[in-house]
């Protein structure tokens, strides 16, 4: 028989923490970075969904070529937080831009989650945000109200409580919205132009599954590469793969991982992949204590980079690599060396200030990271100490050697003044535009014009993304040329609302996504 837990009122909390003093020692204040009154404001601040749209070009054309559709992942929570929200943790947004025959039709719509499935039907939060951590008696009263209700069967952790928002990718004809500390969500978008949930992609059934917001697909091979994160106890991290049809092979235990590091993205070439231990951890005992945030930076840890190959049985076939200094949190590419085969090249931002990690103005070089396998020789060369992230390159080229990475020239966190094409041979910016005064753009996407034609030139094709204007309060789409040196604009479309700044995206075409 069910226990019936009833359901307590926001204004309960806001009674208690109305009583003088009280709020100072029960409800103390949070770290600025998961205050909800400082983080989710301006062009951060949550908008509602909106139908398909259609969209006028203000400037130019849009490519008749460019038939497809652009999908970009984000937070944008649905209910006004209790206490506590890092941006990490809101709830997952999709934003969406169908191009069909030199017209654009715009959609938004929330990833129907566990969590916000559960949080509609109560009209407010009912998972606590475990990322944003717990500051006071307050907070720990609301985990032992969630933990009541899950002992009543009125909340099945076995269904996750994750929110989709981080990134999207495409595995075994499913498009899927992606959030490191739960499982995928399938999606489906519609002729019309709209974007449905379709429900969780039940991979495991286990508890607290996971799968990252950044799995690897080889176009040659047709293979995806993946990794999630360990339960309660080691091993922490597991290697996956994925055929061609999405079907899961037998996963490695990465056993060597001895801290549990957050490790957010890795890379693949042809032959292996490499993960990068960083000297952020997670630290749970912290967070039940009432301590803060989960993820915390360890000084005294060494980062390091891990290398396995593709088709391990174990990880007793991987070798680590120690890099004082080097914290990675997306990978841009890696490739092995043509010629020296025992030669792994990474390219990535690393994050000089990494200890400032709740600062939404990190500071970052994007290195090339050369490491012999044989001698275990590190060699590490700045590209461009400019402050650079979410870096994007043709797809076609993961894995194999490429020249050329578009980066987002970093405001603060999820939010670019401009993009920069990097020569990665050269180190050289061989392109670059910025949006102008108050303007601020999301991550540049690099879509190939013939994808299909692995023998054009690899920088032939456009550079797209969201842009916002904090004066107008307008947002605005891009279309780029990114061979041009000045990153041309080739269109431009309005936009029928606001479209907050988000994490990451993908671009399907039209014969991919009519058949999901």
């Amino acid at each position: 028989m069910k226990i019936s837990i009833p359901t307590i009122p926001p204004s309960f909390f806001s009674a208690i923490a109305s009583v003088p003093h009280f709020t100072d020692i029960i409800d103390p204040p949070v770290h600025p970075s998961v205050d909800p009154q400082h983080v989710f404001t301006g062009n951060f601040a949550p908008v509602d969904e909106l139908n398909p749209t259609e969209c006028p070009v203000i400037e130019g054309k849009i490519p008749l070529s460019l038939n497809g559709v652009y999908i970009r992942n984000g937070p944008n929570p649905r209910h006004k937080p209790l206490r506590a929200l890092h941006f990490w943790e809101a709830d997952g947004m999709l934003h969406s831009l169908k191009f069909s025959n030199g017209c654009a039709t715009y959609c938004s719509r929330y990833v129907n989650t566990y969590k916000y499935k559960l949080e509609e039907e109560a009209a407010s939060p009912v998972i606590p945000n475990f990322l944003s951590g717990f500051y006071g008696l307050l907070d720990a009263f609301r985990l032992f109200a969630f933990l009541l209700k899950i002992m009543a069967g009125q909340i099945n952790l076995m269904n996750g409580f994750g929110v989709a928002n981080t990134s999207l990718a495409f595995i075994g004809n499913k498009l899927l919205a992606l959030y490191e500390a739960d499982l995928p969500y399938e999606i489906k978008l519609t002729e019309e132009g709209d974007i449905e949930t379709l429900g969780r992609w039940n991979i495991d059934r286990m508890l607290f599954a996971s799968f990252t917001a950044h799995p690897k697909f080889d176009m040659e091979t047709k293979e995806t590469f993946a990794f999630r994160y360990g339960r309660v106890f080691a091993p922490w991290l597991y290697f996956l793969r994925f055929d061609e049809n999405g079907v899961k092979q037998k996963e490695v235990p990465i056993l060597s991982i001895k801290k549990t590091c957050f490790i957010h993205d890795f890379a693949i070439t042809r032959r292996y992949a490499i993960f990068q231990e960083t000297q952020l951890v997670l630290s749970p005992f912290k967070v039940v204590m009432g301590g803060g945030q989960l993820v915390d930076y360890d000084p005294k840890h060494t980062p390091r980079i891990g290398i396995i190959p593709r088709y391990a049985t174990s990880d007793s076939e991987m070798k680590w690599f120690h890099v004082p200094g080097l914290n990675v949190l997306h990978a841009v590419n890696a490739w092995e060396n043509d010629d020296d085969d025992e030669e792994i090249v990474l390219v990535a931002p690393n994050f000089i200030t990494i200890e400032n990690m709740h600062d939404k103005r990190l500071k970052s070089s994007v290195e090339k990271i050369s490491i012999n396998m044989k001698t275990g020789k590190v060699v590490r060369s700045i590209l461009s100490r400019k402050n650079l992230e979410f870096g994007t390159i043709n797809t076609s080229y993961i894995g194999k050697k490429n020249r050329y990475a578009y980066f987002g020239v970093v405001d603060e966190v999820a939010k670019f003044s401009g993009i920069v094409k990097l020569d990665i041979e050269t180190g050289k910016e061989v392109g670059r535009r910025f949006y102008g005064k108050s303007c601020f753009g999301g991550e540049p996407f690099f879509v190939a014009k013939e994808a299909e034609h692995v023998e054009s030139d690899e920088d032939d094709g456009y550079v797209m993304s969201f842009v916002h204007d904090e004066k107008t309060g307008e947002s605005k789409f891009l279309v780029m040329d990114a061979k041009s040196p000045e990153l041309s604009v080739m269109a431009v479309i309005k936009l029928p609302r606001r479209v907050p700044y988000g994490f990451h995206g993908l671009f399907l075409t039209k014969e991919k996504y009519i058949h999901l």
